[in-house]
């Protein structure tokens, strides 16, 4: 019941957010009238351009990016049992963000084309990780490290492929690799909202066996989980997620990080649950999005504003564990 009640609050705050991001800009609308463009009113007119066609891919983008992050997070940081284990911190991010740069500066692909790429690149590194990690099993703390390093080693790639590109090119994928927001039309909000769904169905699927895991292999092998099948399956959907988001937006950092352990401590919950953190991570984007547009002096990526919001939350996580310990 608590995990219902926080998933609806948060629903509704994401809700309230978004009406403000479709209200506010430029060309300033009241809330009625935003609902008239949305209904596509006769008297709507040019507000209904403004609304529908530029400021609603946008904020539907930043609600359906953001659970799809908020859901990988929470799965690999189920899967690993700890919670530093999110795609932006073991490397997926960034070999998804190396996949989709080789697309945009040998290519120049389209969103397709990037999220082929992100996807490869995302599972390739997953893939490389998993190996690397390793020992008649995988240990969540020599996944996480071994993806530290593996993140470092593709960084320094991913620089090299900017210092060699085109200077147009390489300034273009600058800004989209901050993580931003600012292109995103109806194919990407589409195209990725579809997407996100689909992988969103196919992991409540392994739900149950994601659970088994959490106590152990041995104990997930007594009721009849098959350990490695299951989570190389949950490995390859939370990378895919990761992968959409990345093609479109660009690596937006920590909300997979954060959104878990907020809604962790939000629901009170022994362990960290998918739903409520899609819920959580699709609140902190659209209001970071918000913020980044219209609360700061200047306009900024919205990856610069969760990277802000979760690297105050990492240093609070690191203490307290280190308090902890001690």
């Amino acid at each position: 019941m608590r995990s219902a009640v926080v998933c609806t609050v948060l629903i509704g705050v994401t809700l309230i957010a978004s009406a403000c991001s479709l209200a506010l800009g430029d060309y300033t609308l009241s809330l009625p009238e935003v609902w008239a463009a949305l209904i596509n009113s006769p008297d709507a007119g040019f507000a209904h351009t403004v609304v529908v066609e530029w400021r609603l891919p946008r904020v539907l983008a930043a609600a359906i990016f953001g659970a799809g992050l908020g859901a990988a997070g929470a799965m690999f940081q189920s899967l690993t049992r700890n919670p530093l284990a999110s795609p932006d911190i073991i490397g997926f991010s960034t070999g998804a963000y190396t996949g989709a740069l080789v697309v945009i500066i040998l290519m120049g692909g389209t969103y397709l084309e990037r999220a082929g790429g992100a996807l490869i690149g995302g599972i390739l590194t997953a893939g490389l990780v998993y190996l690397l990690a390793w020992r008649q099993g995988v240990q969540g703390f020599r996944l996480i490290i071994i993806g530290i390093a593996v993140s470092a080693m593709l960084g320094s790639f991913n620089t090299w492929l900017m210092q060699s590109a085109k200077l147009e090119v390489a300034l273009s994928a600058a800004v989209w690799g901050a993580g931003s927001l600012n292109g995103i039309g109806w194919e990407q909000a589409l195209w990725g909202g579809l997407l996100i769904v689909a992988l969103l169905v196919g992991g409540s699927a392994l739900g149950p066996g994601l659970r088994q895991l959490e106590l152990g292999d041995d104990a997930a092998a007594a009721t009849g989980t098959r350990a490695e099948p299951v989570r190389l399956a949950i490995m390859v959907i939370g990378v895919a997620l990761t992968a959409v988001v990345t093609a479109a937006a660009g690596p937006i950092a920590f909300v997979a990080l954060a959104a878990p352990q907020i809604a962790r401590r939000l629901t009170r919950s022994p362990g960290v649950t998918v739903a409520p953190a899609a819920c959580m991570g699709a609140m902190l984007l659209v209001v970071a999005d918000l913020c980044a547009q219209h609360l700061l002096p200047t306009m900024l990526p919205v990856g610069v504003v969760t990277v802000v919001i979760g690297g105050g939350y990492l240093v609070w996580l690191i203490v307290r564990e280190a308090r902890r310990r001690i």
